[in-house]
């Protein structure tokens, strides 16, 4: 009821483990292979792990050197897998200075980064998911394609940034200077902005909560210096004339004359003389 295996994967020195009949890397019946294997372990040393395994399926019968061909190959690619191979890569990705196959994306997942002078970076694609980005300096960085989902980014500068294209949402940008900011197709959604400062910024097709953009639109103001696009015309916004003769109780918007004044009280209805 129970076979001789061969366990590829979790030893250098290919010892032989006896298994119950369910498991599928089923190697012989034979109990003579035990000591096969024995006189081949000098073979199963080789400093190659190819070599290892040539040595192991020369130990088998003729029919089963299919299925140890399998088993090796599993076994080559749990090597390629392990922890060890993954050390390997992300240390190469470290000196390339990022993933994506682009040496731009760094990573600052979760990191505190309060204070840290990013400016005039290339950091495109970088990750700051959940990082504690409070009064950081990004003035002048290239962040297209960032992610900043959960970010803290209190009185963070964005000024003359490009943040186009970046996923920002769940976002705390309270007071964020985004001042000359190029935020075409970002996306803000449950983000916070609150006293932000949006002057000249472009909002092109980005996507914001109703209720944020609303609040914008009551201070949005000035151009892009570098796609000449108007902000309160990239947000969505009516026109400053529209917006002042919708808010009645604005000192700046156009006040009721004395004779419109009397012309409507005349209309209304006398209760009493």
């Amino acid at each position: 009821g129970r076979r001789v295996i061969t366990d590829l994967c979790h030893s250098s020195l290919y010892k032989v483990r006896i298994l119950h009949h369910s498991c599928p890397l089923v190697v012989s019946d034979d109990m003579a292979l035990v000591s096969r294997l024995q006189m081949r372990q000098q073979a199963a040393r080789a400093p190659f792990r190819g070599q290892r395994n040539a040595a192991v399926c020369k130990a088998l019968p003729q029919n089963k050197t299919g299925a140890c061909a399998a088993a090796a190959a599993l076994a080559s690619a749990a090597l390629l897998l392990s922890p060890a191979a993954f050390a390997d890569l992300n240390k190469f990705e470290a000196a390339a200075g990022g993933e994506f196959g682009r040496g731009t994306a760094m990573q600052y997942g979760e990191a505190d980064v309060q204070g840290r002078d990013f400016s005039n970076q290339d950091l495109r694609r970088s990750n700051f998911t959940s990082a504690d980005c409070r009064k950081a300096n990004f003035k002048g960085t290239n962040l297209q394609g960032a992610y900043f989902m959960k970010a803290v980014a209190y009185q963070t500068d964005f000024e003359d940034a490009n943040l186009s294209d970046v996923l920002m949402d769940r976002a705390v940008m309270n007071q964020a200077n985004l001042k000359n900011a190029i935020l075409e197709r970002a996306v803000f959604t449950r983000s916070d902005l609150t006293g932000a400062n949006v002057e000249g910024a472009d909002f092109s097709n980005a996507l914001l909560d109703k209720t944020q953009q609303m609040a914008l639109c009551k201070y949005a103001d000035g151009t892009n210096p570098t796609t000449g696009v108007s902000t309160r015309k990239s947000l969505g916004c009516g026109s400053m004339r529209r917006f002042r003769a919708a808010s009645p109780s604005n000192p700046d918007g156009p006040q009721v004359s004395e004779g419109d004044k009397d012309a409507f009280r005349a209309t209304l209805p006398v209760y009493r003389q």
